[in-house]
């Protein structure tokens, strides 16, 4: 007990040390800082001037930190969604405004999805019902942190619902590669034997040695493989092929090419101006809805109904001179046509009795015959109705008792489930 009323004694004699220390505000704000609920003067540099011209009392504003990290400025890949509630989809590198933390800015995303190798496929628009990912510049900020986009910061004539996609921040991986496909087409101007030159696919030499050893194929399905640029005229280069190719096969160079991650980034000033808005970049479609401009329609790529015409062929024609040498069963045994009917197609045909007599016994055992049959297959379908609706009630019967059984089987498993819990 002894040792006890000395640890307390030590304890009241600290407290009292500290109460003494900490009786002076300004020693307790060094070294605890300031309390909840105090009244504090906040000092910010390099401050724009409209900001304490155009400040409104009534228009309270939240004072927060960022770590060191967050002043760094990158690529920011996210998986990030379409919002269900929002009527239209997003299209490729349309600016929105990201609300990331203690920022809001505009930036325009690169949006792509994630094949099975890996692949950062780039997409035209957003999935339907689908995440996809999101590569935007910005302030960098640390993995799993959500943000929300809209279209634009202060938009007050939308009668739509404004958030556009909600997202999560994936990494922070400056090697991000965002890849589309691109289809090139070429033409020989000569020919070797499994070696030919083309042109029209790049317009330097310098685009032929990108793709050096890329991998070619014509129409016909002939496979190749880009060597060597040529001197002249300016894009040609030499390929091989597995066999030898005509001057008017054309030639196609499937390969994918990186993106380039568009670095725009504008910080929303809404509160630098007199009426609290703010308008950034605009859309495409914004843009040609103000101007009254339609949208171009290229007339290759619409899709028109393929017309094709019957092709007729030509009779085939044996010389006589052929006919001759030919055997009589692949002779042609064609007549011609003609004007007047000869006598034996024109007679008319006399039965004699005896005739007439056995054609009317055929036709009648024939009727007879039919008969028979009709009436064997109404029967054979009466039969099997018959059987049919046998089969019904017994398979009603059974479903019958079934369900009874499983009745008594779920009353018995309520009872004991209610005993094992008593």
């Amino acid at each position: 007990s002894s040792g006890i009323n000395a640890e307390y004694g030590e304890a009241d004699a600290q407290t009292r040390t500290n109460k003494e220390f900490f009786a002076d505000e300004a020693h307790r704000e060094r070294y605890e800082g300031y309390r909840a609920g105090q009244y504090v003067r906040v000092t910010i540099s390099e401050m724009p001037c409209e900001m304490v011209e155009l400040l409104d009392p009534h228009y309270p504003l939240v004072v927060g930190g960022v770590t060191s990290l967050e002043h760094q400025m990158g690529l920011l890949q996210t998986r990030t969604k379409r919002h269900r509630w929002y009527p239209k989809i997003l299209k490729n590198q349309d600016p929105i405004v990201v609300s990331l933390g203690w920022r809001r800015f505009q930036t325009r995303p690169v949006y792509s999805i994630q094949d099975h190798n890996m692949r950062q496929r780039m997409l035209k628009y957003t999935p339907e019902h689908m995440h996809c990912h999101a590569t935007f510049y910005g302030p960098l900020a640390p993995p799993n942190t959500t943000f929300i986009a809209t279209q634009g910061a202060t938009d007050k004539k939308t009668s739509s619902f404004r958030i556009v996609a909600t997202g999560v921040i994936l990494g922070l991986d400056k090697t991000i590669d965002v890849v589309k496909k691109l289809k090139l087409t070429g033409t020989p101007y000569k020919i070797f034997k499994n070696t030919a030159f083309l042109k029209g696919m790049f317009s330097s030499i310098l685009e032929v040695s990108k793709f050096e050893g890329a991998m070619i194929k014509t129409v016909s399905g002939i496979r190749g493989q880009v060597k060597r640029a040529l001197s002249a005229p300016p894009g040609a280069f030499r390929a091989s092929f597995e066999d030898k190719i005509q001057i008017s096969d054309i030639v196609f160079l499937r390969c994918w090419v990186s993106v380039d991650i568009p670095k725009f980034y504008t910080p929303v000033i809404n509160l630098l101006s007199p009426d609290k808005t703010w308008s950034g970049m605009r859309t495409v479609a914004e843009l040609r809805r103000e101007k009254g401009e339609a949208i171009p329609v290229k007339q290759d790529s619409l899709y028109k109904e393929i017309e094709r015409r019957q092709k007729v062929f030509k009779p085939l024609v044996v010389s006589k001179s052929l006919q001759k040498n030919l055997p009589f069963k692949t002779k042609p045994k064609v007549e011609k046509k003609r004007k007047k009917q000869l006598y034996v197609t024109k007679r008319a045909v006399v039965s004699e009795p005896g005739e007439r007599r056995l054609t009317t016994l055929m036709q009648q055992l024939l009727t007879a015959q039919k008969e028979s049959d009709k009436k064997k297959y109404e029967k054979k379908n009466k039969e099997k109705e018959k059987y049919l609706s046998e089969q019904a009630k017994i398979n009603a019967k059974r479903g019958e008792k079934a369900k009874e059984r499983r009745k008594i089987f779920y009353q018995k498993n309520a009872k004991k489930d209610q005993a094992g819990e008593d």
